[in-house]
């Protein structure tokens, strides 16, 4: 065998060691969980054949605690670049049979690198988390590890798309780079992430709890919001990322993905002339209405299982990709609550950020009243999403069908935040409050004096109605570009949305604002 020969076939041994990580015990540990490894995921992920590695020959620097003798070909990542429907991705995925997946000073230099690198080239950067936290064995090194890839989430956002997938342990420091990103999904079982563990909780609180109860997917896609998408296991954890990139631009400068659409721009939906009740304390639900007008019926819903009296997700118009805010009148009568607030708010700036225009379904009685929201910064929250509408430049169409009540009226992508085409159903309310509040504030010191203070009410009540309690009002004063037929909502949306295509608009120069958080 030539020279040349003998190199080739070293470089062949080593790119097959570099490829069982952790070697061949581990990755069955690995399968035994019901975990994948870090480049079974990537396979799965990405378009077939479409992966370039980078770094597979990076091993640590450490020399501490026996480190010098355990050494690993990529040292416990999987970095590099591949595509997705044939666009181009970077993407980093922790490998847990490589020291738990424990991120050491070259990890991070390999996940700083393809960052730095989707940053050049305008393209989205996907986490896939499955690591037992900081080596230890590195100590600060390893923590400067972290900030430099924090540093780099931030300075991305905004810029291009960033989506983490937890698919196993993310622990510590470690859960703050998946906080910072746009999107992150968990799978149940499988997945979790705390910031202090079982143990320490135990030892500082007294709190006996279980890893799943602390970080589990279901926790947090229901109680704390810190993931958008709680998917079954790590496959459709992978498949809601595909999913997702279908609807969003490859960075800031692009526009959204346009699809070819075989739904009828100007298919009537009679249903919607019917859906809202005759009592106006009676509910109706907003996924119906969604389902009717969006393209196939097709709507990706994100963070579904927390704060549900409002709706979040992706939709097509005419084939364009739109992000919809809905109020759902199932839940909590629609109010808008703290929860809901940031929700929602978080979204319009992703949406704003990524050129997706924003559709909004109103039916909004208000603010949910009581201490136990105004303890919670109601106020802040509401503010929020306030914040959001008013400072996005992206379309904005809202549709109003019933309730539009008060400041949550206005937090709604009302005309004075810059709404551009803002319809009404002839079934709409706006006003600053229902019939019956108004009446009770406006007519309090005659309901005392009547013979019968109930028929009085009733009177002043539908006499109000007619006044306030309708579209035409906000109509009258330009505030509603026009009252539509429900049945129509899918075609006006869309010539809504074709006519603003071209919208231009800037906001003030600045560094930044100062958010209400």
């Amino acid at each position: 065998m030539s020279t040349a020969q003998e190199k080739i076939q070293e470089l062949i041994e080593k790119r097959v060691q570099a490829r069982l990580g952790g070697g061949e015990k581990a990755i069955e540990k690995q399968h035994s969980k019901g975990k994948y490894t870090a480049r079974e995921r990537i396979a799965q992920l990405l378009d077939e054949g479409s992966f370039e590695e980078l770094d597979m020959f990076v091993t640590h620097r450490c020399t501490n605690f026996g480190m010098e003798k355990k050494h690993f070909l990529g040292d416990g990542v999987v970095t590099g670049f591949g595509t997705i429907e044939g666009r181009l991705v970077y993407i980093f995925a922790q490998d847990f049979t490589v020291n738990a997946g424990s991120l050491s000073e070259t990890m991070a230099l390999k996940i700083c690198k393809v960052m730095d690198m989707a940053m050049k080239m305008g393209a989205p950067v996907i986490g896939l988390n499955d690591s037992g936290g900081a080596r230890i064995q590195e100590g600060i090194n390893a923590l400067a590890g972290y900030a430099e890839i924090f540093q780099r989430n931030i300075l991305a956002s905004g810029v291009i798309p960033q989506i983490s997938a937890i698919l196993g342990p993310c622990a510590g420091g470690a859960v703050y780079s998946p906080a910072l990103t746009d999107f992150t999904i968990m799978a149940k079982g499988i997945s979790y992430m705390f910031l202090t563990g079982p143990t320490v909780v135990k030892t500082v609180t007294g709190e006996d709890v279980t890893q799943e109860q602390l970080g589990g997917a279901s926790v947090h896609s229901t109680k704390s919001g810190v993931t958008h998408f709680a998917a079954e296991n790590g496959e459709e954890a992978l498949f809601i990322i595909r999913k997702l990139l279908s609807y969003i631009p490859q960075n800031n400068m692009e526009e959204t993905p346009l699809v070819a659409c075989d739904d009828p721009i100007d298919r009537l939906e009679d249903n919607l002339n019917d859906i809202i009740p005759e009592s106006a304390k009676m509910s109706y639900d907003m996924y119906e209405v969604i389902g009717s007008i969006v393209d196939n019926g097709e709507f990706l819903e994100v963070q579904k299982d927390f704060a549900k009296n409002i709706i979040i997700g992706f939709a097509r118009f005419n084939g364009q990709s739109v992000g919809i805010v809905a109020n759902q009148p199932k839940v909590l009568a629609g109010v808008l609550d703290s929860n809901a607030s940031r929700k929602a708010a978080r979204f319009v700036r992703f949406c704003d950020a990524f050129n997706i225009p924003l559709v909004t379904l109103v039916d909004v009685p208000g603010f949910l009243p009581g201490t136990g929201q105004e303890y919670n910064g109601v106020i802040l929250h509401g503010a929020k999403l306030l914040y959001a509408y008013g400072e996005a430049t992206v379309p904005k169409v809202t549709v109003t069908l019933r309730k539009s009540y008060g400041g949550a009226h206005i937090v709604m992508s009302c005309k004075q935040l810059r709404g551009d085409i803002n319809y009404a159903w002839p079934t709409a309310e706006i006003a600053v409050m229902g019939a019956e509040g108004a009446v009770g504030v406006l007519y309090a010191k005659e309901a005392k004096t009547v013979e019968d203070p109930a028929a009085f009410k009733a009177e002043k009540e539908e006499e109000y109605r007619k006044l306030f309690a309708n579209p035409y009002n906000a109509a009258k004063y330009g505030y509603i570009d026009d009252v539509i037929e429900p049945r129509n909502t899918r075609f006006r949306v869309i010539r809504a949305l074709q006519m603003l295509a071209t919208k231009k608009l800037s906001n003030p120069p600045k560094k930044h604002g100062n958010i209400p958080l």
